[in-house]
């Protein structure tokens, strides 16, 4: 199993980021893919997750019209555009896999099914 993540950096308020999430060793159909994130302090939090089987998505009530979460099955990976960035949302940020999303959330992520995580840093 593998996840693989690419596209952070540090970019100033009111930025755009497109984070990329490349999987491997498991199928889209049995996981829901996201993304978490965590900043210095602080617990770890989903961002944003989706079903690929059928295109429900879930988003932390602060990412709500700035993110966006895709997947492209053919490729095995999914992207979190995010725009309008701000200095809260300073985190590392990791791929991960869940057994289900709902109305209510992202389920709890499956133990060893993320991946080592990219740094997105934005400035005042």
């Amino acid at each position: 199993v593998q996840l693989v993540e690419s596209g952070g950096g540090s970019v100033q308020a009111g930025g755009s980021l497109r984070l990329t999430c490349v999987v491997s060793g498991f199928s889209f159909d049995d996981y829901v893919i996201g993304w978490l994130r965590q900043a210095p302090g602080k617990e770890r939090e989903w961002v944003s997750c989706i079903s690929d089987t059928d295109g429900f998505t879930h988003y932390k009530d602060s990412v709500k019209g700035r993110f966006t979460i895709s997947s492209d099955r053919a490729k095995s990976t999914v992207y979190l555009q995010m725009t309008n960035l701000k200095h809260e949302d300073t985190a590392k940020y990791y791929c991960a896999a869940s057994f289900f999303v709902n109305e209510h959330g992202c389920g709890p992520p499956r133990s060893g099914y993320w991946g080592q995580g990219t740094q997105v840093t934005v400035s005042a």
